[in-house]
C-alpha cells in the first residue's frame, strides 16, 4: 500500500471517520523535495498499518492547505482523533517523520 492521493472531500471523510493516526503530506507536483520524500511516505504506509498515510495537493486544494497553516511544502501533519497532533516541514528523514506520528 502506498500513500493515497485524496481530494478535499475524501480528506474530510478520513479525518471524521478514521480511528487511526492520519499522516497527511501537503505537496505539489512540481516540488522536488516533495518528490524526494514520496518513496519514504509509501514505505511508511506499507510498514505501518496503524497509520493512514495520504497526500493532498496544495495546488488543487489551496483552501485545505490554508486551513492548516501550510506555508511551505512539503508539510507533513499528523492528526489524532481528527485534530492536529504534530507537524514537520521539508524533506526530512524517515525517523523524523515517524516522530510526528508516535
Amino acid at each position: 500500500m502506498s500513500a493515497k492521493l485524496v481530494t478535499k472531500e475524501q480528506f474530510q471523510d478520513i479525518l471524521a471517520n478514521e480511528n487511526r493516526t492520519v499522516l497527511v503530506d501537503f505537496y505539489a507536483s512540481w516540488c522536488t523535495p516533495c518528490k524526494i520524500i514520496a518513496p519514504v511516505l509509501d514505505q511508511i504506509a506499507e510498514e505501518r498499518q496503524d497509520i493512514v498515510v495520504c497526500k493532498i495537493s496544495v495546488e488543487e486544494h489551496p483552501d485545505v492547505a490554508s486551513q492548516y497553516g501550510v506555508r511551505s511544502i512539503p508539510t507533513l501533519v499528523s492528526f489524532k482523533g481528527g485534530d492536529v497532533y504534530k507537524r514537520i516541514t521539508g524533506s526530512v528523514p524517515k525517523a523524523s517523520i515517524l516522530e510526528i506520528v508516535d
